[in-house]
């Protein structure tokens, strides 16, 4: 019977023993197998990325090295698209180029169209300019050749839209293949100065006297010429000016129309894209 027994207890003992260490190793082994595990995944989450990124890359190489679809040229430019884009664009700047030098302040505010006091009265200026409110009166005579500038500047518009009808096709398609920037406005120059000078010239002569600028110019000159060993000064206020006012207003044209062929948002209708657009 105790013999029993003390086997019981040492059957106990044993068990009680060996239960910790193989709950030990049970634990210890479930520990490895997780870790084996997650160091999998890692492996696995850094061959995808690894394979993502490597298919990116294909992707843009692959993109870089695609030639590029050809782009169609544009249909040749026919001779009427011609006429018509270079009437379409000089009338425009013809309009805008008259309303604006027709202004007050078209010509005198604008310091590209400004006209100055003559040349051949900078000596007088010189001389006399130092009197006592003299200086004034050559002020007022700048401010009024322009003045009279700007009343002549409507009778341009006519003169340059008949000139603008009679423009040949072959002329047309020439000037918008130019180069330059002005070419349609320096053809209308070469078509339409004499013109210009011829009809400008008496509305000026009459607005210089309107204004007082012949006024102001005979008191400048009378001072001057009084004044012995100096040789007596006579010029045309109304010739001067009228070429002047003739260049302002080409110089006006030349600018609008500079705009259209280099600034995609001045061209304003299809047919100046169509043409100009190339």
């Amino acid at each position: 019977m105790f013999t029993r027994i003390a086997s019981a207890l040492l059957v106990a003992g044993l068990l009680a023993t060996t239960a910790p260490a193989a709950h030990a190793q049970t634990t210890a082994a479930k520990k490895a197998a997780a870790a084996k595990k997650a160091t999998a995944a890692k492996k696995a989450a850094a061959a995808r990325t690894a394979a993502t990124k490597a298919a990116a890359a294909k992707a843009v190489a692959a993109r870089a090295v695609t030639p590029k679809a050809p782009v169609a040229a544009p249909a040749p430019l026919t001779e009427a698209q011609a006429s018509a884009g270079v009437k379409e664009a000089l009338n425009k700047g013809i309009i805008k180029a008259v309303q604006f030098a027709s202004e007050p302040d078209g010509f005198n505010l604008n310091d590209d169209i400004h006209i100055p006091t003559p040349p051949d009265l900078e000596i007088v200026k010189s001389t006399v300019g130092r009197l006592p409110g003299m200086g004034l009166v050559f002020t007022q005579l700048e401010t009024q050749l322009n003045r009279a500038a700007e009343a002549a500047a409507p009778k341009a518009k006519d003169i340059f839209l008949n000139a603008l009808a009679n423009i040949s096709i072959t002329d047309a398609l020439t000037l918008v293949t130019s180069g330059s920037t002005d070419a349609a406005t320096q053809f209308l120059r070469r078509s339409t100065q004499s013109q210009l000078i011829s009809a400008f010239h008496p509305d000026i002569e009459a607005a210089i006297d309107q204004v007082g600028a012949g006024r102001a110019y005979a008191t400048v000159t009378d001072k001057y010429n009084k004044i012995p060993l100096m040789t007596p000064v006579n010029l045309s206020l109304a010739d001067y000016t009228t070429q002047k006012a003739v260049d302002g207003l080409f110089i006006l044209l030349a600018n609008e129309e500079a705009k259209i062929r280099k600034n995609p948002a001045a061209r304003t209708s299809d047919i100046l894209k169509t043409v100009f657009g190339r």
